[in-house]
C-alpha cells in the first residue's frame, strides 16, 4: 500500500530465495537478480548496505528493524482476484529509528503481545506489534513520483501462522496532534485455536497506549473487559475497562477512503481479503480509575486525521458488535509469570524458540 491509498503487489509463488533469521526481525527476498549479478552468485540471504542491495537485486526487498530495502514491480499473476495495483513499480531504502515498541520504553525488554504463549503453535494466527511509533528517513519512489522524508511516523508488525483471521479490524495511530510520544494500536478479531481445537474459533481484542514519557498501557481480555462497534467500513468504536484505566477509541473515515489489499488465507492463499486507508480521523480518550472503579479525569483526549483504519475478513454484510471472550484454559495460563525470553537466554541459539 502506497501515498493516496494507492497499491502494487508483485506475487511470486516461489520461496526459496525467502530468508529470515530466527532470532531477530530481519527477512527478505530476491525475485529477479540484477543484470550481472548473478555470475554463479546466489542471492543474498542476509541484509546488504543499499548500494549493495541495489546492484545485486533487481525485484525484491529487505526489512529489519533499522532499516528497509526494495525494488517491485506490479506482477499479479497467480494471485487471487482481479488486477489491483495502481502504479507500475515502486522501490524504496529507508532507515529506522525505533521509539516505541509493546511495552514501557524504560523497560528492560519489550512484551509478547499475545503473552507468553505466542512461543507456542497456539493461536491461529500469531501477531506481534514490533514497533508502536518509530521515525524513518529515506526515499520513496512510487511510479514516476518521488518523495524524500526525514523522521517520517513509522509503524511495524508481524503476522505468522497459516492465513489471517476470519475476521478482524484495526486501528493504529501514532500522529496524534500536539503529542508527540503517544500511540494507540487497537485490534478484534475472531482467531483460530490449533492446539488440539480445530474449528474452534475465539473473539479476542486488545488496546494497547503508548504514552508521551514512555508509560505502557495494556488492556488485553486476560486483564480487561473489552467490546467494539466496526461498521462494514468507515466507523470503528473500540472500548476497554479495566479496574486501572478505561480507554475509548472513536475513528471514522470517509466512504470512498481506503482500498482493497490481498492478505495471506488459509483456503485461497494470497487473496482481496481487507480494507485499509490512511486517512482515518481517529480520537483517543484514556482515563484513570479510582480504587472504586470510577471514572475519573481524563488522563489523556487526542485526535488525529491521519490514523490507520482496517477492516477484514468476513463477510461483512453488516457491522459488527462483540466483547472479547478469550478461551480456557489459554486464559489463564497466558497470566502465568513466566518469561520465556529471560528462561531461554543463556541456551544456544538452535535451542530457543524461534523470534527470542
Amino acid at each position: 500500500m502506497g501515498p493516496n491509498d494507492g497499491y502494487i503487489c508483485q506475487f511470486s509463488p516461489d520461496v526459496r530465495t525467502f530468508w529470515a533469521e530466527r532470532h531477530r526481525p530481519a527477512l527478505g527476498a530476491t525475485f529477479k537478480q540484477a543484470a550481472g549479478a548473478s555470475g554463479g552468485r546466489a542471492p543474498p540471504r542476509a541484509p546488504l548496505s543499499e548500494d549493495a542491495f541495489f546492484a545485486q537485486v533487481a525485484e525484491g526487498f529487505q526489512a529489519t528493524d533499522t532499516i528497509q530495502t526494495g525494488r517491485m514491480i506490479a506482477a499479479e499473476a497467480g494471485a487471487a482476484g482481479p488486477p489491483l495495483s495502481t502504479v507500475p513499480s515502486a522501490s524504496w531504502s529507508l532507515t529506522i529509528t525505533p521509539k516505541a515498541g509493546w511495552g514501557a520504553t524504560s523497560g528492560p525488554s519489550q512484551q509478547a503481545t499475545a503473552g507468553w504463549l505466542s512461543v507456542l503453535p497456539v493461536f491461529e494466527p500469531h501477531w506481534q506489534v514490533l514497533m508502536a511509533h518509530g521515525e524513518a528517513s529515506g526515499w520513496f519512489q512510487w511510479g514516476g513520483q518521488r518523495y524524500e522524508f526525514s523522521g517520517a511516523p513509522a509503524y511495524a508488525e508481524k503476522n505468522w501462522g497459516g492465513g489471517f483471521p476470519s475476521r478482524w479490524h484495526w486501528v493504529q495511530c501514532n500522529t496524534f496532534d500536539g503529542q508527540p510520544g503517544l500511540s494507540v494500536t487497537a485490534v478484534g478479531a475472531r482467531r483460530g485455536l490449533v492446539l488440539g481445537l480445530p474449528g474452534v474459533e475465539e473473539d479476542v481484542g486488545l488496546i494497547g497506549v503508548h504514552l508521551p514519557g514512555g508509560e505502557f498501557v495494556e488492556m488485553v481480555p486476560w486483564n480487561s473487559e473489552l467490546e467494539w462497534d466496526v461498521d462494514p467500513w468507515g466507523r470503528w468504536w473500540i472500548r476497554a475497562i479495566n479496574s486501572s484505566y478505561e480507554a475509548l477509541i472513536e475513528a471514522t473515515c470517509e466512504p470512498e477512503a481506503g482500498t482493497v489489499l490481498r492478505a495471506p488465507t488459509t483456503a485461497s492463499g494470497l487473496a482481496p481479503f481487507c480494507k485499509d486507508t490512511f486517512f482515518g480521523r481517529c480520537r483517543l480518550r484514556l482515563w484513570r480509575r479510582s480504587g472504586a472503579g470510577k471514572q475519573g479525569a481524563p488522563l489523556m483526549d487526542a485526535t488525529s486525521s491521519t490514523a490507520a483504519l482496517e477492516v477484514g475478513g468476513g463477510p461483512w454484510w453488516s457491522g459488527w458488535r462483540a466483547k472479547a471472550d478469550m478461551k480456557e484454559p489459554f486464559r489463564s495460563l497466558v497470566q502465568l509469570p513466566l518469561d520465556v525470553g529471560g528462561l531461554s537466554r543463556g541456551l544456544p541459539d538452535l535451542l530457543k524458540p524461534p523470534g527470542l
